[in-house]
């Protein structure tokens, strides 16, 4: 099972790094000098030219401060990106207040700061730039310079202004709130997958470590037998008032307690299912799958219906679905009441392991949410108690996806329903397809 206690939460808290922000400085300063020349020489609009370049240029001053300050692959802390942004946002409503306000068309770009905020920083911060931006957006609405114009200044219906102003202001918060919820699910995805993978290496390491210790406990055998041989010999021919023939009993007896515990250790990968390159079938794999879990208070009931025309499928024993079998059957095995029927299907197509346990299933607010990596904690304490062993990562790798297809929406397990309430028994289906029908095995 995937301790979720290994990762860190899916909350941005890591360093930024500075190039990105400065990069992105680089770029909004070019295209804001550009700009105000164009307008100014090229369409002839009067603009306060001075106090506008003025405005930019304290941005190109700030950035060379932070290059020569800072290592230019420095990174920053959520507090100074914070900053940084917030810096953006006032400079750009100084540079909007020279240049007609809210009037301005280009007065959209005060949401580029906090679109960049939301992907990159925590929901704390992600609030406090929204709000300072419909701040700047509220004092441009109220007071700024007038729009340059070729003849006399614009005046635009107080109205228009006030549309303009509940447009912008709708703007930061839907696009803030919607680009950090969808940051905020592709680092619960990151942190899901880096979770499961290191279990697989450790998975892994074990599996290693077992194969090692069988291999040690083959080259072991032989000296220990010679060491037996001998020993043998020393206490059937040292007579009984010898000095040395407590040693020599010793010696024996030592000698066949190692070779209990050598061939112990060579049977344990044996026991444990073998290889992982091990090509057994369904029925085997599921349970060896099952074996830790035999004997914690819940009957488990293993069933075969395949085709009768066709042989059993031959499934490699891999880390990674040992992984997710492990997960489905320790999580029915957590919340059945007295026993979980497995029940393995397969034809020329398809392989299906279906567990079906006595628990109480999933609430009904939980159904359309299911197979995400993480589920929310601010639930009932009862809905709680249900899900607490779904509150984990996703339960195999993006190499098992590969190997095993499931249908619908859901990637790794499908919990059925079977009418509108929660049930008294629930079913996990796991279900691997065969597209080119090749014989299994």
């Amino acid at each position: 099972m995937t301790d979720i206690s290994l990762i860190a939460s899916s909350e941005p808290s890591g360093p930024i790094n500075l190039r990105t922000l400065i990069l992105i400085r680089w770029v909004a300063i070019a295209g804001q000098a550009s700009t105000i020349l164009i307008v100014h020489y090229g369409l002839g609009f009067d603009l306060p030219l001075v106090p506008a370049l003025g405005v930019v240029a304290s941005s190109a001053v700030l950035n060379l401060v932070l290059i020569v300050l800072r290592q230019w692959a420095a990174r920053l802390g959520a507090r100074d990106a914070a900053l940084y942004l917030a810096y953006d946002i006032l400079q750009l409503a100084v540079l909007l207040y020279l240049t007609g306000g809210l009037q301005n068309p280009f007065s959209i770009l005060i949401l580029a700061p906090v679109t960049v905020a939301a992907t990159i920083l925590s929901r704390r911060a992600v609030v406090i730039l929204s709000v300072l931006a419909v701040a700047a957006i509220t004092a441009l609405a109220l007071r700024h310079m007038p729009l340059p114009w070729r003849t006399e200044p614009l005046v635009f219906p107080p109205e228009l202004v006030l549309g303009i102003w509940i447009a912008l202001v709708l703007a930061t918060v839907f696009i803030g709130a919607y680009t950090w919820s969808i940051a905020q699910g592709a680092r619960r995805l990151h942190d899901a997958v880096a979770a499961t993978q290191l279990a697989l290496a450790r998975e892994q390491r074990i599996s290693a470590v077992g194969a090692l210790a069988a291999a040690a406990a083959h080259e072991l055998g032989s000296p220990l037998a010679t060491i037996a041989v001998v020993a043998k010999e020393l206490v059937r021919e040292l007579p009984g008032g010898s000095p040395h023939a407590e040693d020599a009993a010793l010696l024996l007896s030592q000698s066949e307690r190692c070779r209990t515990i050598l061939a112990e250790l060579a049977q344990q990968p044996e026991e444990d299912g073998g290889s992982p390159y091990t090509r057994l079938p369904i029925s085997a794999l599921v349970e060896a799958a099952a074996a830790p879990y035999r004997n914690q208070g819940v009957r488990l009931i293993l069933a075969t219906a395949g085709d009768p025309a066709g042989e059993e499928p031959l499934v490699r024993r891999s880390p990674e679905i040992m992984h997710g079998l492990n997960n489905l059957i320790q999580n029915a095995v957590q919340f059945a009441a007295r026993e979980i029927s497995i029940t393995i299907f397969w034809d020329a197509a398809t392989v299906t392991v279906e567990l079906d346990d006595d628990g109480p299933g999933f609430p009904l607010h939980l159904l359309g949410r299911l197979g995400e990596p993480y589920l929310s904690r601010s639930l009932s304490r009862k809905a709680c108690s249900s899900a607490a062993a779904r509150d984990s990562p996703l339960t195999t790798s993006p190499k098992a996806a590969r190997m095993l297809r499931f249908p619908g929406t859901v990637p790794i397990w499908k919990r059925l329903i079977e009418s509108g309430r929660p049930q008294r028994r629930r079913k996990s289906i796991v279900r691997a397809k065969n597209p080119g029908r090749r014989p299994w095995g």
